[in-house]
């Protein structure tokens, strides 16, 4: 099986939402906050691995404790998801925090922030955008296009 495959694809949506469930409903250690998310897994195309991708709507410490407490409860919760999920292999879990929105967060305050600079005018902004839309649209009508064709 490859990476990115349609398989591998619907192998992550499944044990994405089964390790949801379990740390939700299942796990029980307090150092877990009930706010954490899984965001994305990332099964091995051999159904050795899977790397969890968590977020936490508080600070880095109690995501840091969270991913601790993940850690300890990993063999819990991989039992689990060998009940759950009917796999040749059961992946070994391994627990990374998503910095994504807050990189996303960083990026945006920064885009924001030239804007007020006087980096870009809101009459540029808006120009830009309005370039993007009729590239958006130039590209759906091509893709439409390319579809009648092929029909």
């Amino acid at each position: 099986m490859k990476k990115g495959s349609i398989k591998n694809n619907r192998i992550n949506g499944e044990v994405l939402r089964e390790l949801t469930s379990i740390i939700r409903d299942d796990v029980k250690d307090p150092r877990i906050d009930p706010l954490i998310t899984v965001t994305k897994v990332d099964v091995t195309p051999d159904l050795q691995y899977c790397r969890c991708y968590v977020s936490s709507l508080g600070s880095d410490d109690t995501l840091a404790e969270s991913i601790e407490g993940l850690k300890n409860a990993g063999g819990y919760i991989r039992r689990e998801l060998a009940h759950r999920v009917n796999l040749r292999k059961t992946p070994e879990l391994q627990f990374v925090p998503d910095r994504s929105m807050e990189y996303a967060m960083e990026m945006s305050m920064k885009i924001e922030a030239l804007a007020k600079a006087g980096g870009m005018s809101s009459s540029e902004e808006a120009e830009t955008e309005a370039e993007d839309d009729d590239l958006d649209e130039d590209l759906d009508h091509e893709d439409e296009d390319a579809e009648t064709d092929h029909h």
